[in-house]
């Protein structure tokens, strides 16, 4: 949308868009929330608690509502998101990557063991809060924390449901996940090449009938080596 079209720019994203009438930036994709449950409206406002006292996982409005994230003893913001506006510089320090597609995930886990050391808090946040700064966040479990790519995403996935990676971007994580371990247990055939959709239960490629088989012969064996299993 062209300036002179609107007078004021966002109040969020500062760019210039039909906010109020839910039509999406041009320039850096803000838009929003799509939701007609007030509960979950609400808890929108607030970041996801991927590590206590540390690190939150969140949105661009989450990153716009100064007085909340002050509440919350958020001092630091990682902005994954090279078009989104720093709009607090005063009161917070902020680090943004520059790639708009290629994620930087050194740059970011640095950025982050910086945070931790100093025991600040540390707000994540992409867009929406569901594709880039959650694979920031999985990236900093795996070289942190020593964890695989499928406990990363679990861990994030379970304090942020609406998490949804890209193909794209969960790619840069498999690539990431050898860099770090000579191996990526995602291009394993006996594990999913993809993040299933949400809710669905993670059968490791295999068939329900063969998973039903599978543990039948299991509990037969158990049976022959401990007659009272």
């Amino acid at each position: 949308m062209r300036k002179r079209e609107r007078e004021n720019p966002c109040g969020v994203c500062g760019h210039y868009h039909k906010y109020e009438e839910g039509e999406v930036c041009g320039i850096c994709g803000h838009r929003p929330p799509i939701s007609s449950d007030r509960t979950s409206l609400q808890l929108s406002a607030f970041p996801s608690v991927i590590f206590p006292d540390f690190l939150y996982l969140g949105s661009y409005d989450n990153a716009s509502r100064s007085e909340l994230l002050k509440t919350q003893g958020i001092t630091r913001v990682l902005n994954t998101v090279p078009a989104c506006q720093n709009l607090y510089r005063n009161s917070f320090i902020y680090h943004c990557l520059q790639d708009d597609k290629i994620l930087q995930f050194d740059d970011a886990i640095q950025f982050l063991e910086q945070c931790e050391k100093d025991k600040a808090r540390v707000l994540v946040h992409c867009m929406s809060g569901k594709n880039r700064s959650p694979a920031i966040v999985i990236a900093y479990l795996m070289r942190s924390k020593g964890w695989r790519l499928p406990q990363s995403y679990q861990w994030v996935k379970e304090r942020r449901s609406s998490v949804e990676l890209s193909q794209a971007v969960y790619q840069q994580l498999q690539e990431y996940e050898q860099k770090l371990f000579g191996s990526s247990e995602s291009i394993n055939p006996s594990l999913p090449a993809f993040p299933p959709p949400a809710g669905a239960p993670f059968n490791f490629g295999f068939s329900k009938k063969f998973l039903r088989m599978g543990s039948h012969l299991v509990l037969v064996r158990l049976r022959e080596v401990c007659p009272k299993a």
